[in-house]
């Protein structure tokens, strides 16, 4: 079921006299969140490009959802580098001669993980 196109004009309308009447920030952006969580659950069928595509980028930036998708990107990138770093170290250990329980301690990385990192680095 895909969300009516007067619902979509009515938000995208909303969206523009937000912009217009209100230039005080902190009250555009609680405004523009609430149009937003608004717009989340009148049209579940919409996809993110679909409500970025109603946003200014400015405006994008200042709602709640964009907020927590970013925060949430930063995160799961700080995970990853940990991990990286984690399987850096633990190839580093290898090569020295460290036994797989031992570095498994260190690097809070599976033996299983790091049996697969030796194979990948006997080949």
């Amino acid at each position: 079921m895909r969300c009516s196109p007067n619902t979509l004009a009515q938000g995208k309308e909303l969206i523009q006299q937000v912009r217009q009447q209100f230039q005080e920030s902190l009250k555009r952006e609680d405004i523009l969140e609430l149009i937003e969580t608004i717009l989340i659950y009148k049209l579940p069928k919409l996809n993110r490009k679909e409500i970025e595509a109603m946003f200014s980028l400015s405006d994008l930036r200042e709602t709640k959802v964009y907020q927590e998708a970013l925060e949430e990107g930063k995160e799961e990138g700080k995970e990853e580098g940990k991990e990286e770093k984690a399987r850096q170290i633990a190839l580093k250990m290898l090569s020295a001669g460290f036994p797989i329980p031992e570095i498994a301690q260190f690097t809070d990385l599976s033996p299983d993980a790091i049996e697969e990192l030796q194979r990948q680095q006997d080949n």
